[in-house]
């Protein structure tokens, strides 16, 4: 996802008790997060009136906080009210990203390297961002690997992580292909450098079993769901490479974009197939319905 936060993005962030339009400068080269990388964040939409499951992420950022060692300052239903608030500056034409943030100023007494907790700060930010549901995507497998919770803090949605998932997007980038198929240290698939994935076999649907390694997200349990109740078999299980290279179908779900078909595998190339098509339409028809309840 490309994010243009220049002036030509609306733009607005709650931080300090008031709404900024724009870009604010909030972290100077002293501060924590900037040098030390203490920053956790969450990401919901807003499009056609609804906005799924703002709630369970308004929730998970807060849990992210606690895991890093950071102080929540909003409860989950205050940062839920803030975000209503600032869709509503919002013209309503155009897809919303919905980002609570907390990060951390300074370090502790005697250990820089430690955050402080009693020096967290809190934003909220959102933007305009178009959607790109159903827009078929292209994977490569990556040559890097997804960290171990004793590696890394993988229990948090922290930004620490994402350069990795960076470098997995520009390799792939760099061959031609949209995003890349990621492993965990012992050879298994367990998402995409920034969704998670599902496949497709004989009418069965199956996903990554979650190991910690990486974010079992909420559109993705939500798909779950949504499949089981339609009367789909979805198993979570240990996957490899070659389930993959096999799969009828293969399709990712995020936040950012919902659901996505996959159409190529490195050298192998797949058709959008009915169970992603109905794995979309049953996320969508759930979200509207929720809002009209």
């Amino acid at each position: 996802m490309a994010v243009d936060t220049s002036a030509r993005t609306p733009t607005w962030t709650f931080v300090d008790g008031d709404w900024i339009a724009g870009n604010p400068p909030l972290i100077g080269p002293t501060s924590h997060a900037m040098w030390l990388g203490s920053t956790v964040f969450d990401g919901a939409r807003w499009f056609d009136g609804i906005a799924p499951d703002l709630d369970l992420h308004c929730q998970r950022v807060n849990r992210s906080a606690t895991n890093i060692g950071l102080k929540p300052l909003k409860t989950a239903e205050e940062i839920e009210q803030l975000a209503w608030d600032g869709i509503g500056r919002f013209e309503g034409k155009t897809a919303i990203y919905i980002k609570p943030m907390y990060w951390a100023e300074h370090g502790q007494m005697g250990s820089v390297v430690a955050a402080d907790p009693e020096s967290t700060r809190f934003a909220l930010c959102l933007f305009e961002a178009p959607m790109h549901t159903a827009k078929p995507s292209s994977l490569t497998l990556s040559p890097f690997r997804r960290p171990t919770p004793e590696c890394a803090l993988t229990d948090a949605k922290t930004g620490s992580l994402y350069p990795n998932s960076g470098r997995m997007i520009i390799e792939a980038r760099s061959r031609g292909f949209d995003n890349a198929l990621a492993r965990d240290m012992n050879g298994n698939v367990v998402e995409t450098a920034s969704s998670n994935v599902f496949m497709v076999k004989d009418g069965v649907v199956l996903t990554p079993a979650a190991n910690r390694t990486f974010l079992a997200g909420i559109t993705r349990a939500r798909v779950i769901a949504l499949l089981r109740q339609a009367g789909f078999e979805v198993r979570e299980q240990t996957l490899s490479v070659e389930d993959f290279m096999g799969a009828d179908e293969i399709f990712t779900s995020g936040n950012y974009s919902k659901v996505v078909p996959v159409t190529k595998l490195d050298s192998r190339d797949l058709q959008e197939g009915p169970v992603t098509r109905k794995a979309l339409d049953l996320y969508m028809d759930w979200a509207r319905s929720s809002n009209d309840a």
